[in-house]
């Protein structure tokens, strides 16, 4: 398994070493260890989720306030994903960029997603099944959306048009949600990771 750090601060793709014969295959698509190698302190496993998306659905993007915010770690088991990370913390150098990554169940690549990133996705397959282990359980009251074709975010969402849920058809723009004081702070985000760090550095 290799951990690589993408463009964003907070954020990793994950790719598994796939191990296949006659039989079938088989992968560690989650390491506990490998991962705190990587980020500095354990994702705190507080609620699994799955969800079904029909070719052309686009979800998100979604963020929780911080603290404690909601990292997510991200696989794609059916079908394939065209997964996006944006940065959403106000004060950050990369503050309104975005990457993505393909999930899908043949390379079985995972995105960790630390708390503070915005999240989205849009299936690019017939239908894709995603799984993703949270480090918090779903909260209403703190999380919160940015309308995901935004023009100011400019993500080149490979489907069109776009199938939206009520939800986020209805997000504010990244301006307005900065505005109206909804978007993380880079440094508070950065307090809260430093604080989980030195708490798992004294468990140890």
């Amino acid at each position: 398994m290799k951990i690589v750090p993408l463009s964003i601060a907070g954020a990793w793709e994950v790719l598994p070493a796939q191990h296949g014969d006659a039989r079938g295959a088989f992968l560690e698509w989650y390491r506990f260890d490998r991962l705190v190698e990587a980020v500095g302190y354990p994702l705190r496993l507080a609620q699994a989720n799955m969800s079904v998306s029909a070719s052309g659905v686009v979800r998100g993007i979604h963020f929780a306030d911080v603290p404690p915010g909601q990292a997510k770690y991200v696989t794609c088991v059916r079908g394939a994903v065209f997964d996006v990370v944006v940065d959403l913390r106000v004060g950050s150098p990369t503050f309104g960029h975005w990457e993505h990554v393909l999930l899908d169940d043949a390379d079985r690549r995972a995105v960790y997603i630390g708390e503070g990133l915005g999240h989205g996705f849009c299936a690019v397959s017939d239908q894709a099944t995603l799984a993703y282990l949270c480090s918090e359980t779903y909260a209403p009251a703190r999380e919160h959306g940015v309308h995901p074709l935004d023009p100011d975010l400019g993500i080149a969402w490979p489907v069109g048009p776009p199938v939206l849920s009520d939800r986020d058809a209805a997000a504010p723009s990244l301006a307005q949600a900065r505005a109206d004081g909804l978007l993380p702070d880079y440094q508070e985000c950065l307090r809260w990771t430093e604080s989980l760090r030195s708490r798992a550095a004294a468990e140890h």
